[in-house]
Parts: structure tokens; C-alpha cells; sequence
């Protein structure tokens, strides 16, 4: 993971961005358009990011991921 990825992540948490919803769903509002906001689970995300990680990523053995997914982690952690 992207130390890029992870400091996105600490600035969604330290700004309130991460609101949970039920157990296993989150709003977290994008990092870019303060406007737009993602639901996230524990390992899926509507965001491009997530949705493109493969295509990005193709063939590297890696689980997608992005900063959304890592902002849960962290806000987990933090409650």
C-alpha cells in the first residue's frame, strides 16, 4: 500500500469523513470532490479507484484497495 493511500486515509478519519451506517457499512466522502461520498464494507468500494485496481494493477497478486477501505481500518482501530 501507498504511503500516498495512507495519509488520504488519516486525513478522511481526522476530518470526520467516515460516518458508519450499520455494522459492516460506511459513508466516506471522497478525497477529491467534496461533494461525492462512497459507501464502503469492510472489503468492497464504489469509488473509481477500487473499481480500476486491477486494471491497474493486473496480474501482481494484490487485493484491491483504496483509501476508503484503509479509512475503515483506521477508524476501526480508533473507536
Amino acid at each position: 500500500m501507498s504511503a500516498s493511500t495512507i495519509r488520504k486515509a488519516k486525513k478522511l478519519v481526522e476530518n470526520g469523513g467516515v460516518v458508519r451506517v450499520d455494522d459492516d457499512l460506511y459513508q466516506i466522502k471522497s478525497s477529491s470532490d467534496p461533494e461525492k461520498s462512497y459507501f464502503v464494507t469492510s472489503d468492497t468500494c464504489e469509488c473509481p479507484g477500487f473499481k480500476n485496481f486491477y486494471k491497474f494493477h493486473h496480474g501482481k497478486g494484490l487485493k484491491a484497495n483504496c483509501s476508503h477501505l484503509e479509512a475503515i481500518r483506521i477508524f476501526k482501530k480508533e473507536l
